[in-house]
């Protein structure tokens, strides 16, 4: 690659590498994405979209790339019979992952309210029935992976990857070799895949950690952190729907979201065992 950037976005570490150069105003565009996005979505942020949801209720009006992330969300909501929601945000924030990253809890776990109880995720506008604080970790950072890259095609790049830590997609000829982080020692790696042109993203429960058995991956229908898998990875054709797909799998079999999207997976359990998609085969190192 040619050029490189780096830069910190929507609280993690993001680089951007292409074949060609990354021109000064191309840079201050895909800051002002990560910006524009932070600022609708943080549920960290006191001036966010989200923020003022939480505080007042009503409607929050969304760019046009709101309707694919909100579709998304609901989607992956249905298929795991409601343990992926944007409601979770409440749970999260009480169980002490909240804006101040208190990481204190302050009430025992408990289910999120109710999708259709509470919120209408209308086509370019949010709605919410009473105050409510949401939260779109589920697949929200893959969509900033995939609009960055896609503002980066549009500007002639033809051989580029955007990294948001591990989460990332590609567009380019070839592929490039990816190691599959181990879920308890980050210097250490399971496997490797290949990548080609399109998304790999990864989730795993050790990554936001904040107190015995408190983790960032928490099922809405209970409000407790997930103990039964410990990291997931997605291959698909778009950083979002990998992104969400990771999550997903922390509470859903592969066969049944494999009914819906397309994709391949690495999936790592509590108890050591693994699962991997027929083409992923081999990609676990002995």
């Amino acid at each position: 690659m040619t050029q490189s950037f780096e830069f910190a976005a929507i609280g993690t570490s993001w680089r951007v590498d292409s074949s060609m150069p990354l021109l000064p105003a191309q840079r201050t565009e895909l800051l002002r994405l990560a910006e524009d996005y932070d600022a609708l979505y943080s549920r960290f942020r006191a001036d966010s979209g989200v923020t003022a949801l939480s505080a007042s209720g009503g409607s929050l009006p969304l760019p046009p790339h709101g309707t694919a992330l909100g579709r998304l969300l609901r989607s992956l909501h249905d298929l795991t019979d409601g343990a992926v929601s944007p409601l979770v945000g409440e749970r999260l924030a009480e169980q002490g992952y909240d804006a101040g990253y208190s990481f204190v809890p302050t009430t025992a776990p408990s289910p999120a309210r109710v999708w259709d109880a509470v919120l209408r995720w209308g086509g370019d506008t949010i709605t919410v029935r009473e105050p409510a604080l949401l939260d779109v970790g589920a697949a929200g950072k893959g969509q900033l992976v995939d609009l960055m890259l896609e503002y980066l095609l549009s500007e002639g790049h033809d051989d580029v990857i955007v990294d948001a830590s591990g989460d990332m997609r590609r567009s380019g000829p070839g592929s490039i070799t990816v190691a599959l982080e181990h879920p308890y020692d980050a210097s250490l790696a399971i496997g490797t895949v290949e990548l080609g042109s399109g998304a790999l993203c990864a989730s795993a429960s050790n990554r936001r950690v904040w107190g015995d058995g408190l983790h960032h991956i928490i099922d809405a229908r209970t409000g407790r952190c997930v103990d039964t898998v410990v990291a997931t990875w997605v291959l698909a054709a778009d950083a979002m729907t990998a992104d969400g797909l990771c999550t997903a799998l922390f509470f859903a079999d592969p066969a049944d979201l494999s009914r819906s999207f397309e994709f391949d997976y690495v999936l790592v359990y509590s108890d050591g065992r693994a699962r991997l998609s027929d083409p992923l085969r081999g990609a676990l190192f002995p």
